[in-house]
């Protein structure tokens, strides 16, 4: 195969074990980023966003605790603000991410992730 795939994935989220599933139903094996035991970089966040096509605050899963801890809700917080927050707190970020080809996908739904397959 000769198209690299990408996963950011935490194991105990149930979205993201079948994201796994899906990748190896479909015969990809995916290069798999356990993202809470080697988080992302800045650089690749901001990546992420661009290829997502999202605001950062809009990547963030907002029930977590680190985001109501940090006052992260505030709208006076900057982008770089809410960036930083997600290279500092990786549990924020919203899960799986799959990339493919300078795309990238949230697997919330599922189908989200064929799009890009």
């Amino acid at each position: 195969m000769s198209d690299k795939v990408i996963i950011y994935h935490n194991p105990r989220c149930s979205k993201s074990r079948a994201a796994m599933e899906l990748l190896t139903d479909k015969g990809i094996e995916a290069n798999v980023v356990k993202y809470l035991e080697t988080p992302p970089d800045r650089t690749t966040i901001i990546d992420l966003l661009d290829m997502l096509g999202l605001e950062p605050r809009e990547l963030m899963r907002k029930g977590e605790a680190e985001y109501k801890d940090n006052n992260l809700a505030d709208e006076n917080l900057t982008d770089d603000d809410l960036v930083d927050a997600l290279v500092k707190y990786p549990k924020l970020i919203e899960r799986p991410i799959v990339v493919k080809n300078g795309q990238a996908a949230i697997g919330r739904p599922i189908e989200n992730i064929i799009e890009i397959l």
